[in-house]
């Protein structure tokens, strides 16, 4: 049977004396054996046993947790209980990531529209968030609208081509015009402009609004209030107007 220094099992397993010395002090790994001098002399299951303690460290498991497992008459159930929790406890932390990276984003996207409408302050930004939550929503609408009214056009001329009747694709055309038009009132009446000279938000005429070139974050407009003419940063209404 091998026996080990404490640099030597500490040099296996790839971690500090110190280390080693600490879980001895906190019971996880007693040595074998002290010499006369009082050495730790560590043993083939002494190796073994600290190379188990490093794998359960990698797995975020704490030292109370891990001396659970070595002192328990039935370490393998045990260790399966506290695997489960972790694995709940690394669940929520990634969840939580996930929303500080969707905020992150947010915060990120929003400093770019910045760009071109100064926010002044926390406030300001936090605003922006809220108005891009809010006009996420109305462009998912616009496209669940978009793809309906694409499905019954598309439907009823395969109808017309393969059966040779008309009608239904007249009637359903008008469906699609009609629904076209309460789409264009909906996004009309639920979005508005910031302008990037004097910050004014406004919702334009609605003949400038439906023949003026635009981006999917812009609208080239001319704000009522300072008179600048260009690219107005698209933005949710605060307020719907009927």
């Amino acid at each position: 049977m091998s026996q080990y220094t404490t640099g030597e099992l500490a040099k296996l397993c790839g971690v500090t004396v110190r280390t080693v010395q600490f879980y001895d002090t906190k019971g996880i790994l007693c040595p074998s054996a002290l010499t006369e001098g009082g050495r730790r002399i560590y043993s083939d299951q002494d190796l073994k046993q600290l190379r188990l303690i490093c794998l359960l460290k990698t797995m975020g498991l704490t030292l109370e947790s891990i001396k659970e497992i070595l002192v328990s008459k039935a370490p393998d159930q045990v260790l399966q209980l506290l695997l489960e929790e972790q694995l709940h406890r690394v669940e929520g932390e990634i969840a939580q990531k996930e929303e500080q990276r969707r905020r992150i984003m947010q915060v990120k996207s929003c400093l770019e529209d910045a760009k071109t409408i100064p926010a002044q302050s926390i406030q300001d930004i936090e605003q922006m968030m809220k108005e891009q939550k809010r006009l996420k929503t109305i462009h998912m609408t616009m496209l669940a609208a978009g793809l309906i009214m694409d499905v019954i056009e598309i439907g009823l001329l395969v109808w017309w081509i393969f059966t040779g009747m008309w009608a239904p694709f007249a009637v359903g055309m008008a469906v699609v015009v009609t629904l076209g038009i309460l789409v264009t009132r909906y996004y009309y009446h639920h979005t508005a402009y910031r302008c990037p000279h004097c910050r004014e938000r406004f919702r334009p005429a609605l003949k400038a609004f439906l023949f003026s070139a635009h981006t999917p974050k812009t609208r080239k407009l001319c704000c009522p209030k300072c008179g600048y003419q260009g690219f107005c940063v698209e933005t949710a209404s605060e307020t719907e107007e009927k």
